[in-house]
């Protein structure tokens, strides 16, 4: 695995790469994680193809957001990174990173696929911004995590408690503070759904079965694949909207069964719901 960096108006974007052959997989990572928290994934794909994972904008050691951020600041850095790896790639992203990768994908006609899992869109969770812009902006990071896992994701207050006694606190610690600015981008931007019925790139999305019909994941995921109706579902068995994180082994061979389809590698059946 090496690191590279991508160059845009002054702001340095940088990403994992590990090498390979044939069309590059880019990950795109949402909010409260960064390429490092990727790597149990990347790891366990099992695919010839490079794979590159983006450190977005606001994580070490890619710039910070800056003052004029938005949702098209992030589609446009996609753009920039696409364009220098040469377009022709298999695209996936995850919860923010899948809105980011949609937008982008709605505007290019040189993508070869495109993976998203859980992609969100507004209105998502506006009412806990607030308390987690308050948490940033007084420099308490435990209390920012504290609220992500539970006025967001709605995990209680024992799971947190048990969060942040392990080693992952220390690492979510730090990708807390661009949250509530990545959050209030989300919830501002007017994203025209209805525009991705015209994709005609092979599109997969992926739902964390423990999150179908719930709120704020589930519901985010049904106003997209409504918009969808010509994109594939997998449903990922067991899990909710940080597989990657809890079962990266499972993740990774979604993935790597939709990518390897592509890439004429022979998929692994896994419980496709189609359309």
């Amino acid at each position: 695995m090496r690191s590279t960096s991508f160059h845009r108006s002054g702001t340095v974007l940088t990403a994992e790469i590990v090498d390979g052959d044939g069309p590059p997989l880019v990950i795109v990572p949402g909010v409260m994680s960064d390429a490092a928290t990727w790597r149990p994934v990347v790891e366990r794909l099992g695919l010839p193809n490079p794979v590159v994972t983006i450190n977005r904008r606001g994580r070490v050691p890619s710039g910070p957001l800056g003052p004029d951020y938005s949702v098209r600041t992030e589609v446009d850095d996609l753009h920039h990174i696409l364009d220098a790896l040469g377009g022709a790639v298999e695209l996936f992203g995850w919860s923010y990173g899948g809105l980011i990768a949609l937008e982008a994908a709605c505007e290019r006609p040189d993508l070869r696929s495109l993976i998203a899992y859980e992609p969100v869109s507004a209105p998502f969770a506006p009412a806990a911004i607030p308390a987690l812009r308050a948490a940033v902006d007084r420099g308490d990071l435990d209390a920012a995590v504290g609220l992500v896992n539970t006025d967001v994701s709605g995990f209680s207050a024992e799971y947190v408690a048990a969060l942040r006694e392990s080693p992952a606190w220390a690492v979510l610690r730090p990708l807390a503070a661009p949250l509530p600015t990545e959050l209030e981008a989300i919830n501002v931007y007017p994203a025209n759904l209805q525009r991705y019925r015209a994709l005609t790139v092979p599109v997969t999305l992926l739902l964390g079965e423990l999150n179908a019909n719930a709120e704020p994941y589930g519901t985010a995921f049904d106003r997209i694949a409504d918009a969808l109706p010509q994109a594939r579902i997998d449903l990922l068995p067991g899990q909710g909207h940080l597989a990657h994180a809890q079962a990266p082994q499972l993740l990774a061979r979604h993935i790597a069964a939709t990518v390897g389809a592509r890439t004429g590698q022979e998929p692994e059946e896994i419980g496709s719901t189609g359309r």
